[in-house]
Formats: C-alpha cells, sequence, structure tokens
C-alpha cells in the first residue's frame, strides 16, 4: 500500500438517508475505492458505520458521506469519530449490517 498508514474511522449520518438507498450506494462507494467496512440503519433514522483502508482512500469515503450519499439523500451532518491508525483491517469487505 505504497507505505501509506491504515486508518479505522466510525461514522454517523443524519438527515435524510434511510429509505434513498444510501446503504447501497455507501457499500458501493467503499468498495469501488478499496475500503472495508460497514453501514447500518439506525433506529434514530441515521445511518452509522465505520471506514477502515489506506489513509487517503478513507478521507475520500468521509468527503463522499458529508458531501454526496445516495442520489435522493439529504445530508444534514456528518459525525466523524475514534479515528486511529490501526496496523491491519478488520474487516475484509464492505458490508450492509440489516
Amino acid at each position: 500500500m505504497s507505505g501509506e498508514g491504515l486508518i479505522s474511522v466510525d461514522y454517523e449520518i443524519f438527515g435524510k438517508v434511510q429509505g434513498v438507498w444510501f446503504r447501497k450506494y455507501t457499500q458501493a462507494e467503499g468498495t469501488k475505492l478499496g475500503i472495508v467496512g460497514w453501514v447500518q440503519n439506525t433506529e434514530a433514522g441515521t445511518v452509522k458505520g465505520q471506514l477502515q483502508g489506506p489513509r487517503s482512500k478513507v478521507e475520500k469515503m468521509q468527503e463522499w458521506l458529508k458531501c454526496t450519499g445516495s442520489p435522493k439523500s439529504r445530508i444534514d451532518e456528518a459525525v466523524f469519530k475514534n479515528k486511529k491508525t490501526t496496523e491491519s483491517l478488520e474487516y475484509s469487505s464492505f458490508s450492509i449490517i440489516e
């Protein structure tokens, strides 16, 4: 991975993010960028998950979650926390958790 460090970050997205294919688009974007992690709906009407991968790719995904999302979504706020460097990836793909 060209010496670039791996990072892990948790996220929660607020707005109109359920019922608009947000999880499916998030999974597709994460896979396209080559990062791993997961995404799921919450009972509070948000979407949350975790991203893991090379720092630059995770940062691109954070920008996508903050500004783009799925075509019919409306992102009011994107919260990222627990950002840390990691030695290895905990996941082998980007999954949707039901």
